[in-house]
């Protein structure tokens, strides 16, 4: 029987996928549980206007993550940060990615999420850093931060 699974099934099949799977197994647990339903000509065109309308989705987030990264690594985009500092350069505590994703919604109304910054370890040196922003899966960006001594 073939079946559309509406949500992933270990070892089975992932969400969207149209397989063949015994007649039992499909009838008595994966269409009962709710995790599969018959692959009917209607519901395979649903699924395919499903599919075309994720795509699309996909494309508008992906237009718009191309779009952020442009005004992030323009020249004039440095978020600009203060902290105190000893006499070698390097700061009494750290500025960890919840304090850059904060700077940058106030210095550019950019809200991004701290999750996004991929920062190995906090920043504890003053002076300019690049920090790469993961946007999309496949847009990264680097923001230019500068910490300097207050």
């Amino acid at each position: 029987m073939k079946v559309i699974f509406l949500e992933d099934v270990h070892g089975r099949g992932k969400r969207g996928e149209v397989k063949e799977v015994p007649d039992g197994y499909a009838q008595n647990f994966l269409i009962k549980k709710g995790k599969a339903k018959a692959a009917t000509n209607s519901a395979m065109s649903a699924l395919k206007g499903q599919q075309r309308a994720e795509e699309k989705k996909e494309a508008e987030l992906l237009a718009e993550a191309q779009a952020v990264k442009t005004h992030l690594e323009a020249d004039k985009t440095v978020v600009e940060l203060t902290a105190k500092a000893g006499t070698d350069g390097r700061l009494f505590g750290s500025i960890p990615s919840k304090q850059i994703a904060q700077a940058l919604d106030k210095q550019y109304q950019i809200k991004l999420d701290k999750r996004k910054i991929e920062l190995a370890e906090p920043i504890r040196v003053l002076g300019y850093t690049n920090v790469p922003v993961k946007l999309f899966p496949q847009v990264t960006a680097n923001i230019r931060v500068h910490v300097a001594e207050k």
